[in-house]
């Protein structure tokens, strides 16, 4: 088994300490809850940088840990982290290391995507939304609008990545 340097179990803490800490102010703070997650998701990359696999799924996992256990009553506002963005940085990553087609795998990642807001959708909107044209017509609007704000959001993650990678790359390197 291989053994991991002292410095990738260091970036995987601060990883968690950092996307457990932006998690928990996002939810607690409603209107930062979309930058808790970005920058939630930017913290994960850390480990990433070293190519530290099993570094970001020990992160990952505690994070999604502490984030329910510190905000269990907003459990469903940490749910498309779990579900999604917590996971997106490790899917770009293999996209990268397998060379996935870069069109394929965005319409595989805006499925994904789309299918997490939809479950979002109906596990906890549905039941308090009385606007009936949103409730007629959530399926399109996920579809349409998801996939629009996806596109965007991993064409930011990606060009986040190239900033943490190098980040890491000067801090290791002193």
């Amino acid at each position: 088994m291989k053994k991991i340097p002292a410095y990738e179990i260091a970036l995987s803490a601060l990883a968690c300490a950092l996307a457990t800490t932006l998690m928990t102010v996002g939810v607690y703070s409603s209107i930062f809850l979309f930058t808790g997650y970005l920058l939630a998701c930017v913290a994960l990359m850390l480990p990433l940088a070293k190519k530290s696999y099993v570094g970001y799924a020990l992160a990952y996992v505690a994070t999604c840990v502490f984030s329910v256990i510190f905000c269990s009553a907003q459990f469903f506002d940490v749910l498309p982290f779990i579900m999604f963005f917590g996971l997106h940085p490790l899917v770009n990553e293999l996209q990268l290391k397998l060379k996935i087609n870069t069109w394929v795998a965005c319409f595989v990642k805006a499925a994904w995507f789309d299918g997490t807001m939809y479950v979002i959708w109906r596990f906890v909107f549905e039941m308090t939304t009385t606007i009936a044209f949103v409730d007629r017509f959530i399926l399109p609007l996920i579809l349409i609008g998801g996939t629009i704000f996806f596109i965007a959001y991993d064409y930011v993650m990606f060009k986040c990545r190239v900033l943490v990678n190098r980040l890491v790359e000067r801090i290791t390197r002193h």
